[in-house]
């Protein structure tokens, strides 16, 4: 798929984000979005990006910002684009009149990509003019340094269009998984879905504080998620036997716990508790220099995997 101008639908954190990265591969991009100040923050964002994608990959000193232009319609900015990237808020009434606006101006062969973290394609693109080339491609927050690309095509998207857009995301060296059925939250957030909510439960239950779940997380399996997903982590635990023998071995202590999984509500109480241990823990820490730590970790972590298998 050749792309050389990409529309950018919303101009907040996801958004600014994909900007970044689609602009240190060279491409132009028109941002969209009516607030005044989106302007401002996004060129922000992707100044403080810039030194982070300039080390995972080869990119000039500074971005290009003639490549870049701001548009208070999405009208305006699909006008001879090449793909749009939707970076709206999730909500399927705003997503559709989203996308009946771009396809006033968006050419027939242009690509609309939803970065809907739950919503699914075939919602999206009820009632549009070329539906076949509507799909899911759903990042992970940042985008710019988390690599996963969910691609899921609803029931009118064409497979050729799902097969282009696996090719554009994977040349900006980005992973690409291809979900085969609808669901909500496709694939990724399922599963972190399926662990806050234990998280939640967790603290709900008095089991644990939200600070010591949280360093449960990230000090334990965290660490191993970090390189391998779980079907490969326990073919590992599984030593000479492999997958098999430890799903015939210990399966069925995964199963014990799975009927001790809780469901818990967000009650008001809940959330004021989780809350102010949350901010209990983070007390005296520097919102701005715990992001820039956190990016710098990203960075490094996927240096890290480059040599992994994917």
């Amino acid at each position: 798929m050749t792309v050389q101008k990409i529309a950018v639908l919303g101009g907040g954190l996801i958004g600014a984000s994909w900007a970044a990265l689609f602009l240190s591969r060279g491409h132009t991009v028109a941002i969209a979005d009516p607030k005044p100040e989106a302007e401002a923050f996004c060129r922000q964002l992707i100044r403080n990006a810039w030194p982070d994608l300039a080390q995972l990959s080869d990119i000039p000193d500074v971005p290009d910002w003639s490549r870049l232009s701001f548009h208070a319609t999405i009208a305006a900015a699909c006008a001879r684009a090449d793909l749009a990237q939707d970076c709206g808020p999730d909500r399927i009434d705003i997503k559709q009149a989203m996308l009946a606006e771009a396809e006033t101006t968006l050419p027939s062969q242009a690509l609309f990509a939803s970065s809907t973290s739950s919503l699914m394609a075939s919602d999206i693109q009820a009632g549009a003019k070329h539906p076949d080339r509507v799909l899911v491609a759903h990042p992970m927050n940042p985008p710019h340094l988390v690599p996963l690309v969910e691609l899921v095509g609803g029931k009118a998207t064409a497979p050729e269009a799902l097969g282009r857009a696996r090719a554009f995301y994977d040349s900006l060296d980005r992973v690409t998984v291809v979900a085969q059925k609808e669901r909500p939250g496709h694939i990724a957030n399922r599963l972190t879905s399926a662990l806050y909510r234990e998280a939640v439960n967790i603290v709900a239950e008095g089991i644990a504080d939200v600070a010591d779940v949280d360093r449960a997380i990230a000090y334990g399996p965290g660490m191993r998620w970090a390189l391998m997903g779980p079907h490969l982590i326990y073919h590992m635990g599984g030593g000479p036997g492999g997958y098999r023998h430890y799903l015939e071995h210990l399966g069925p202590t995964q199963v014990d716990r799975w009927q001790d999984l809780g469901t818990p509500e967000l009650t008001p109480a809940l959330i004021d508790r989780m809350v102010a241990e949350l901010d209990a823990s983070l007390s005296g820490v520097d919102a701005e220099a715990l992001r820039q730590k956190r990016d710098a970790a990203l960075v490094a972590l996927a240096r890290l995997k480059q040599d992994l298998p994917v």
